[in-house]
């Protein structure tokens, strides 16, 4: 292969289209921008997303911005809540049952805000560090997610 006779792909390049050569051309008079209006003059355009003074759709829609819609469904839980658990194995559905977290949380995260004196077992809840070590201090296991 010599650099001299590198093509591109068959199909790949298209041939410009030459408008306002006559009207065997399919865009001769008018050139493809219709008849009349701003979008038919040159220079005549206007910014995007502009719906002829219309409200436009950005701008109809609610500002959201990065605020997590799920945030308040993603729960903390205290060492001392756990403690006064009647079970040992803990996952979400129990802490649910036991009133622990709302009914409608997605996730659990136990923080070290109290003591705890009992083997616990967690699954699927998370634990920070301090609580972790908590846990396995006295004699529980936090299974990995």
């Amino acid at each position: 292969m010599r650099l001299n006779s590198i093509k591109p792909g068959e199909g790949s390049k298209k041939e410009a289209r030459r408008v306002g050569r006559g009207i065997g051309s399919g865009l001769g008079k008018t050139c493809g921008r219709g008849h009349k209006g701003q979008k038919s003059r040159a220079g005549g355009f206007h910014k995007v997303g502009f719906e002829g003074g219309q409200m436009p759709l950005q701008r109809r829609l609610p500002k959201r911005g990065f605020v997590s819609l799920t945030r308040a469904r993603n729960v903390e839980v205290r060492l001392s809540e756990l403690d006064k658990l009647p079970v040992d194995e803990v996952d979400l559905l129990t802490l649910k049952q036991a009133g622990v977290i709302a009914a409608d949380a997605l996730s659990a995260k136990v923080v070290l805000s109290g003591s705890i004196s009992r083997k616990v077992v967690l699954r699927g809840v998370g634990a920070t560090q301090g609580a972790k070590a908590a846990i396995e201090a006295a004699g529980g296991s936090v299974a990995a997610e």
